[in-house]
């Protein structure tokens, strides 16, 4: 029997129907390869006998599958799981000190459709505390001198070593995106509401997506197609128009990325794509100071009760942002989710007037920082996080250290499925002029 990497969902898939891979074997290989990366990554949380449990699954999951044509379409793909999602059988600890009986729940709507398309759950991986700041153990891949990202931190990192083809993450400011183009992973975050965030720990209900990551643009769609209830298999067949945010925002990414940010945009204007400029955010700091009383304020109303309770097990800096939510009246709440919302109908807007399909975005300001007491700023991915708009993060440049840069396309609220589409023709069109 043959027996392939980790990478590439769509390629055990092919291999299993063809009959060409053995999936007991395959996952012996992820053992061998489990073994010798994660102790240096750090990206998933300890699991006593994990491939003990995996084995047995992927015994009874070979055995149960006799037609080969009817298997589900994410058959023995192997996933990390952010731990602010509950698994059933598996603690949810959200990367705290606080007892995992105080914020245990029912298992996330998320992870239950994974597995009811066939994956394997390989285990939980690392958050930062509660999905804000506090930062992990986990190591980029790539460097282990530098950050992975946060707070989807050991996701990231799981896709970018190899360890898993797909993991589940979420992002409230930039916690996929970002970490993505760090770790040199695809990342995609839904149009709000699209995935559901049943069962998922939150941090900002107004704010937080349910998102993944991924080994390739294709990968990601596979997952997108079963997390997402209402897909719609059909999508534009025109080339987008593209447009690149210009004025503070991109003044936020360092002279490197825009530099190589800028040599993308040139790329695809030559292989066909029109690329318009403009600054749809002249109240960019506005935005931003939006954006952070509606996260303080909303944290502290979900952590009221564990806060109370147990208020010295919190990290110094998740203890910052509920004192500074509690400051921030109903009102003042109120006001910047009223704002907030206008904000989303007029980029929508704008994209209707001068025709935009996809906005094209650096996904961070450079690369993955050294040091690992910081995940680094998710400035790049704020506004589209707080308009709710989709995002697709793809790898597409390395920086003089060798390490991922990342740029990000955004499309419309509602357009989920356009966007991979359009992503995965552009993805192509970058690697062919690489």
């Amino acid at each position: 029997m043959k027996v392939i990497t980790a990478r590439k969902a769509r390629d055990v898939n092919a291999a299993l129907r063809r009959g060409d891979l053995d999936l007991p074997s395959h996952y012996r290989a992820l053992h061998k390869h489990f073994e010798k990366t994660e102790p240096f990554i750090q990206a998933f949380l300890p699991e006593e006998d994990r491939f003990q449990r995996l084995n047995q699954q992927a015994y009874l999951m070979q055995t149960r599958s006799a037609n080969l044509e009817s298997l589900p379409p994410l058959f023995g793909i192997p996933v990390g799981v952010k731990d602010i999602f509950h698994v059933q059988g598996m603690p949810t600890q959200a990367g705290s000190q606080l007892p995992p009986r105080a914020v245990r729940g029912p298992e996330a709507e998320a992870v239950s459709r994974l597995k009811q398309a066939g994956a394997l759950v390989m285990g939980k991986t690392v958050t930062t505390e509660f999905a804000y700041f506090a930062p992990g153990p986990t190591r980029n891949p790539h460097s282990p001198l530098h950050t992975p990202g946060g707070s989807s931190s050991g996701s990231a990192a799981a896709v970018g070593a190899d360890l898993v083809p797909l993991a589940l993450g979420t992002q409230t400011i930039g916690s996929v995106i970002r970490p993505a183009s760090f770790c040199g992973t695809v990342g995609f975050k839904p149009s709000y509401g699209r995935i559901s965030k049943a069962g998922v720990i939150p941090l900002s209900p107004s704010l937080d997506h349910v998102g993944l990551f991924a080994c390739d643009v294709e990968t990601a769609r596979l997952a997108a197609v079963v997390l997402i209830e209402d897909w719609d298999a059909s999508h534009s067949a025109k080339r987008p128009v593209l447009a690149e945010p210009g004025g503070a925002y991109l003044a936020k990414a360092d002279s490197e990325m825009r530099r190589h940010f800028r040599a993308a945009v040139q790329t695809l204007r030559e292989a066909g794509y029109w690329v318009k400029e403009m600054d749809p955010m002249p109240d960019f700091e506005e935005i931003v100071e939006r954006h952070n009383l509606i996260l303080a304020a909303e944290a502290a109303q979900v952590h009221q009760a564990w806060y109370a309770q147990y208020k010295p097990r919190y990290h110094q800096r998740t203890a910052q942002l509920i004192q500074q939510g509690q400051t921030i009246s109903d009102r003042d709440l109120e006001a910047a989710k009223s704002a907030a919302r206008d904000f989303s109908l007029r980029i929508s807007t704008l994209m209707d007037i001068h025709g935009i399909d996809l906005w094209i975005a650096p996904s961070a300001p450079g690369a993955a920082p050294k040091g690992l007491d910081s995940t680094g700023d998710p400035v790049m991915n704020l506004p589209w996080t707080q308009a709710g708009l989709p995002a697709l993060g793809l790898p597409f440049a390395l920086n003089h250290e060798e390490l991922p840069l990342g740029l990000q396309l955004i499309a419309d609220w509602g357009r989920d499925e356009d966007l991979f589409a359009w992503g995965a023709d552009i993805a192509q069109a970058l690697a062919e002029a690489a």
